[in-house]
């Protein structure tokens, strides 16, 4: 197994931990950090692996990223909306 599947198995079980745990800010922060984190994971995934693999692994973040992705197509929509 290559370094970057290593980190993107590390990245996913961050993530479902991260979502066990009780959280006061309802997970904002974590988000944040899983994004910072999973985009250069990403792309290292990309250049190891190729487009296709990498497409693979992003399809398996949007779905643990869902909300910050639905809260950015809203935002999307209302900039869209007011021009």
């Amino acid at each position: 197994m290559t370094a970057s599947l290593i980190l993107t198995c590390l990245w996913f079980v961050a993530a479902n931990i991260g979502a066990i745990l009780p959280s006061r800010r309802g997970h904002w922060p974590l988000a944040w950090g899983l994004i910072a984190t999973g985009i250069p994971i990403l792309g290292f995934v990309c250049l190891q692996h190729g487009p296709w693999i990498a497409l693979l692994i992003m399809a398996g973040g949007v779905s643990i990223l869902r909300w910050p992705l639905r809260f950015l197509a809203g935002w999307l929509k209302r900039i869209i909306a007011r021009s």
